[in-house]
């Protein structure tokens, strides 16, 4: 099952791919698009292309855990990529991710200068990764439940 992960900016949105197996997070890429309408396009396109079968969207809520306009803005382009692809869109708490996006990209020796080329691709990376993970714990623990 191949899951796309979105960091949904308004100029640029990062994307991830995990691999086949759903284990880990790959392929990462920015869409660099202002238009809401050419970016939902894009989506549905990348989304069909690469044969994609769940959608994992950033949730940028507040650090209280309220939603703030960020977050209800990705609230509405779930709910349009759902009717437009006919996935289901699965909202992921996000925070903090571009702060560890930051911090990846200036360990790997990048110049702070150029991570706004990369930031959002390696923070999708980061919220698609951290939901095949919550998954395979969910089913870890579902089957100890079962046996």
């Amino acid at each position: 099952m191949r899951i796309l992960g979105i960091d949904y900016g308004d100029a640029r949105t990062g994307l991830s791919v995990s691999d086949p197996s759903g284990f880990l997070a790959g392929s990462p890429s920015v869409i660099h698009e202002w238009n809401y309408e050419r970016l939902v396009d894009r989506l549905a396109a990348f989304a069909a292309e690469n044969r994609i079968e769940e959608i994992v969207l950033g949730w940028p809520k507040n650090m209280d855990g309220t939603a703030g306009p960020r977050a209800e803005k990705c609230e509405a382009l779930a709910r349009t990529l759902e009717e437009r692809t006919g996935l289901p869109v699965t909202l992921w708490d996000e925070r903090r991710t571009t702060v560890a996006a930051h911090d990846i990209l200036h360990q790997s020796g990048k110049k702070s200068k150029k991570h706004r080329e990369s930031v959002d691709a390696v923070a999708a990376s980061l919220i698609l990764q951290g939901y095949l993970d919550f998954r395979r714990r969910q089913q870890q623990a579902g089957g100890r439940r079962e046996e």
